[in-house]
């Protein structure tokens, strides 16, 4: 079973298309996790309306956090299926048949299992491809390029899978990724989409933020020197990057 799991925070006006795209599954082999940080708007009105459709497969809380890190510790927390899936507010799973896919990819021996992502804007209407190629075979060095497979499109065998490090405030996906395949023995790759999700802007201070703490996790990971080299060269090929 796939625990998919959704964060939300006044997402009114995106967490209806996610919850369809969930709901929409040829695959009932899942449970479904919403974890909100106490919407004021009309987020939580929409998820209780919607509930009863997911036949006792869905499981929903809505209570103050410190942000979306906390919200996905919560999620891992409370997952009880076998590999954990996030598909935040406003994302969404590629085709109905797409979840089915990925449980008849998954084996003994498989820890994670990705694949492509298309990014949407705000109409649902696809832009681009991930802008890092996917790589057919992930390992640690794969992701010295940066998040070089799209958080959403990664299903991760929940055994393996840490919390995220909530003293960053813009990259722990990155660092959980790299965790998870540190972690992992066998990943397999999946040549298609497996997700859309919603392309979003980060302001200036923020982007100087996403940068240090980059930088910091892949020192970490790393070491210095292979850092200072890759950071200059993701600086050249992305030098407006919004997501690593």
């Amino acid at each position: 079973m796939i625990s998919i799991i959704t964060i939300t925070y006044n997402a009114e006006r995106w967490i209806e298309a996610t919850m369809l795209s969930v709901l929409s599954q040829t695959c009932r082999d899942y449970e479904y996790i919403i974890v909100d940080g106490a919407s004021t708007d009309g987020t939580i009105a929409i998820v209780q309306q919607m509930e009863s459709l997911f036949e006792g497969r869905m499981r929903y809380i809505s209570e103050p956090d410190n942000g979306l890190y906390y919200a996905m510790n919560k999620g891992l927390r409370l997952a009880q299926g076998d590999f954990v899936w996030f598909i935040n507010a406003g994302d969404q799973i590629y085709l109905p048949t797409t979840l089915q896919y990925i449980t008849d990819q998954i084996t003994l021996t498989t820890d994670i299992i990705y694949g492509k992502a298309s990014i949407i804007n705000a109409k649902g209407t696809h832009v681009s491809e991930h802008h890092k190629k996917t790589p057919t075979r992930l390992t640690k060095w794969s992701l010295l390029n940066g998040l070089v497979v799209s958080h959403q499109a990664i299903v991760v065998k929940r055994a393996i899978a840490p919390e995220y490090d909530t003293s960053l405030r813009i990259v722990a996906d990155y660092d959980w990724v790299i965790r998870c395949v540190c972690a992992s023995q066998y990943n397999a790759y999946i040549d298609q989409y497996v997700c859309k999700f919603l392309i979003g802007g980060i302001s200036n201070q923020q982007r100087k933020r996403s940068w240090k703490e980059r930088f910091l996790v892949m020192r970490h990971h790393y070491g210095l020197v292979l850092t200072l080299l890759a950071h200059l060269w993701i600086t050249i090929q992305y030098p407006f990057s919004i997501k690593y």
